[in-house]
């Protein structure tokens, strides 16, 4: 597709939104297809967050301009006013739903993630943990999801840790 619009075959503006459209349905089958693996449901709803925040704004994920300031990516705010990302737009007063957009800066990574982006990262991890939980076998039943529990909390409260 991207050669396509390079050599002006298929719209920009047509080609975006297929392009996010073929990857929702590629990730969305994954995790259909792993749906026994319990944190991919972090995953899922992590998706679906991003997901609602890019429809309810014609496609683009919003982006906070004081979360890339304070990254040190202010360059990046000229380019979005200039609409110079064909996935993201600058978050402004008429922007929906914003508190899912990217409004969370790690400044030590230099990146502006998402809610929904904390909750697939926390269920990859979860993932990670149940793997490893299934393949060692000794842990089961509820002493296994209580652990799970556990590490996905100590997860969460890391993040805020480290991010807030």
């Amino acid at each position: 597709m991207a050669y396509l619009t390079y050599r002006g075959l298929l719209p920009g503006s047509f080609a975006g939104p297929l392009a996010k459209v073929w990857v929702l349905a590629l990730v969305g089958y994954g995790l259909w297809q792993n749906r026994h693996l319990k944190s991919l449901y972090l995953v899922f709803l992590g998706l679906l967050l991003n997901t609602l925040v890019i429809l309810v704004n014609g496609g683009h994920m919003p982006v906070s301009p004081e979360a890339l300031v304070r990254v040190g990516l202010a360059d990046w705010v000229e380019l979005l006013k200039g609409q110079g990302d064909a996935v993201h737009a600058l978050l402004t007063e008429k922007t929906r739903l914003p508190f899912l957009g990217d409004v969370i800066p790690l400044a030590r990574m230099r990146k502006v993630i998402s809610p929904g982006d904390v909750l697939i990262l926390l269920g990859i991890l979860g993932v990670v943990v149940e793997g490893s939980l299934r393949a060692a076998g000794g842990i089961r039943g509820p002493k296994r999801a209580a652990l799970l529990r556990l590490l996905l909390l100590l997860a969460l409260v890391l993040v805020l840790l480290r991010w807030g």
